[in-house]
């Protein structure tokens, strides 16, 4: 009887699917750039390769990957529900089915890779090249403008023929260019005409920023151009926004075919995530959220903010639990702060619906590092705090013949007054290995030196105690059936006085 409602699992996994080969249609070998994918395989004798498809691809994802395999002889592995975001390049993933080479479909933050060779295929978004130069000219009437023209990855096959129309019109337009920062093989696929792009002088300045790269005029700064935005409102344009929020934005929708004038208030999103600064400057439990285990460096910035947090006096535990959300975090309730490392795009992760705060590590670095001020800059990769990049601040270095450094500071939330101790490393170094918990005296006291202690120790419940020698000793007995809505045993006693009586 239960073989007509369900298969047999051994069955299921024993099953043998015939995949026909449909017909490649041209749409299709152009949208997933088939030709060039295998001349990326076969030229680098890549046997086994892994492809990445984010959720809305997935169901072309076998097709695709029969017409790889077909034209290659190679051996590939679909790789779906990431880890972490669709956009990085999940390269733990592919390692696990030991793969040569990994092929990225769809959008990409462009976080620079260092394990496997890469190829990253964006695809080809429909866009009407005409309206967006129209909705271009209406936002900047001046011919004279300086304005830096960005979009989404997945339109970066319009940028020549929209660069053709605007560059003789407008001198001083200036079109990024897609570039990668990988130490393995990477690719490209893009316009030959954006990639053809120069610097007009030796002097210009080169901004290479979020996998763009384009060049100011000598004596200008970013802060004096426009940026223009072609793609629609997420994480790409949020990120362009809060890192140039000196610079006046402007976007092109490809798909409703209009322009605005970006009225995002820039100024209240800053505050907001100052806010978030000062409630990790109130935190005694700080949490580490690991959330890339692709991109560079990430286990270097994650072992630098252990050292500020620690620095700083305050205690970090770190977390690796795949995508974030509000259940998973509302576990802990003794962190009071919580700290994401990701790539740019994820960073700025809207924590309203948390029960704390989840700030990126360059406001951690803010809330721990009196040596570093809030001036308005905005940082979202992380990579840009690691010594020897633009961004980095090193941490004060107390005096070693004291002990430890205090100061008083008041919080803007609570309006307490708050101690802001400084530990040098050789104080770090020697505590690193000692008890949370140091016996008092011979009465059981115990005093709490530890933050995370301490808020056990105010708990009313603090897990299951031992008891020993407390109870008595009882052998097994059955224990109740069913769920724990409805237990088989419950309701047996009063059954027929909550049974309502039938009139015949």
């Amino acid at each position: 009887m239960t073989d007509v409602f369900s298969s047999s699992s051994e069955a299921v996994l024993q099953r043998t699917i015939s995949v026909s080969f449909i017909t490649r249609s041209s749409h299709v070998g152009n949208l997933y750039q088939i030709d060039e994918t295998c001349q990326f395989i076969t030229s680098n004798q890549f046997k086994k390769v892994a492809l990445q498809f984010p959720d809305e691809l997935l169901p072309d994802a076998v097709r695709v990957s029969a017409e790889i395999e077909k034209e290659t002889k190679a051996k590939t592995f679909i790789l779906g529900d990431t880890s972490y975001g669709s956009c990085c390049v999940d390269e733990v993933a592919a390692e696990h089915v030991r793969a040569d080479c990994i092929v990225h479909y769809g959008p990409s933050c462009l976080s620079p890779c260092r394990r496997l060779p890469l190829l990253y295929v964006f695809g080809k978004r429909t866009i009407d090249v005409q309206l967006c130069a129209t909705a271009f000219k209406e936002l900047y009437p001046d011919c004279q403008s300086h304005v830096i023209i960005l979009y989404d990855v997945t339109y970066t096959h319009a940028i020549g023929d929209l660069r053709t129309l605007l560059c003789d019109i407008y001198p001083n337009v200036v079109v990024s260019l897609l570039k990668t920062d990988h130490s393995c093989v990477a690719e490209l696929k893009q316009d030959s005409c954006v990639a053809s792009d120069h610097i007009d002088s030796q002097d210009d300045r080169v901004i290479f920023k979020f996998g763009r790269q384009f060049s100011v005029k000598a004596g200008q700064s970013v802060d004096n151009y426009g940026m223009f935005y072609i793609g629609q409102e997420g994480l790409t344009l949020t990120n362009f926004m809060m890192t140039w929020n000196h610079c006046a934005f402007s976007s092109f929708n490809p798909e409703t075919h209009k322009g605005r004038v970006e009225s995002v208030q820039i100024n209240k999103a800053l505050m907001k995530r100052y806010y978030a600064i000062e409630r990790a400057k109130d935190a005694s439990v700080v949490g580490i959220l690991v959330g890339t285990l692709g991109v560079a460096n990430y286990l270097t910035i994650i072992e630098q903010l252990k050292d500020i947090i620690h620095k700083a006096g305050k205690k970090s535990y770190m977390f690796a639990m795949g995508k974030i959300n509000v259940p998973k975090l509302a576990n802990f309730l003794e962190i009071d702060v919580y700290v994401l490392v990701a790539c740019p795009e994820n960073s700025l992760l809207d924590s309203s619906e948390f029960y704390k705060p989840v700030v990126t590590p360059f406001e951690m670095e803010l809330a721990c590092n009196k040596h570093r001020e809030w001036t308005g800059e905005y940082v979202t990769d992380f990579r840009d705090l690691l010594p020897g990049e633009s961004s980095y601040v090193g941490f004060p270095e107390p005096d070693q013949s004291v002990m430890e450094e205090e100061t008083t500071d008041v919080s803007l939330i609570t309006g307490a007054l708050r101690t802001c101790s400084t530990t040098s490393s050789e104080i770090i170094k020697g505590t690193s290995e000692s008890s949370s918990l140091v016996p008092r005296n011979q009465t059981l006291t115990v005093a709490n030196t530890n933050t995370a202690a301490s808020f056990l120790s105010g708990r009313s419940w603090q897990g299951l105690e031992p008891k020993l020698g407390q109870t008595p000793v009882m052998k097994a007995v059955e224990g109740q059936r069913g769920i724990a809505i409805a237990y088989e045993e419950e309701g047996v006693g009063n059954k027929d006085a909550s049974t309502p009586v039938q009139k015949s």
